[in-house]
């Protein structure tokens, strides 16, 4: 026997129904959706959350969350990213780095409202940094490696 051989029983896989295809079929006409009402017609999707009048499921359940309507974004960036960018060329460690900089040399795309620097990944580099908020690894790593970190006030 081979696999072009191989086929299922009789009466093993059973064909698609093809509705509304004439009163032969034993579907056609109202294609088994009954007679009229709102449930026979196209496009009732949302009556399956109704439930008679009792409060819904999706309104008993309790609401979560809050998203704060004038949230300041900050763009984020990681002291190992900061080494990376100057092992590359991108960055000058000479120079004093700020959002502006950041952006100029394509290490960040934009800076929002401010850069938060943040202390994942090692940095080599003396840097003269300034920033929005530094987390306190940021500010150890930069100050371990002979730089400075300069806070501004954002508003």
């Amino acid at each position: 026997m081979k696999l072009n051989q191989l086929s299922d029983n009789k009466g093993a896989r059973k064909g698609r129904m093809r509705v509304g295809r004439g009163p032969a079929s034993g579907k056609g006409t109202t294609a088994g959706r009954g007679m009229k009402g709102q449930k026979s017609r196209s496009g009732v999707s949302g009556i399956r959350a109704y439930e008679g009048g009792q409060m819904p499921l999706y309104m008993r359940l309790p609401k979560r969350g809050f998203n704060k309507p004038n949230r300041v974004k900050f763009a984020q960036i990681n002291v190992g990213r900061l080494q990376a960018a100057i092992d590359a060329g991108k960055l000058d460690a000479g120079k004093k780095i700020d959002a502006a900089a950041l952006v100029e040399s394509g290490v960040l795309r934009r800076a929002y409202r401010g850069v938060r620097l943040l202390g994942a990944g090692e940095l080599k580099a003396k840097l003269e940094i300034e920033v929005a908020h530094a987390t306190a690894g940021a500010k150890a790593a930069v100050e371990k490696a002979g730089g400075s970190v300069t806070v501004l006030e954002t508003k």
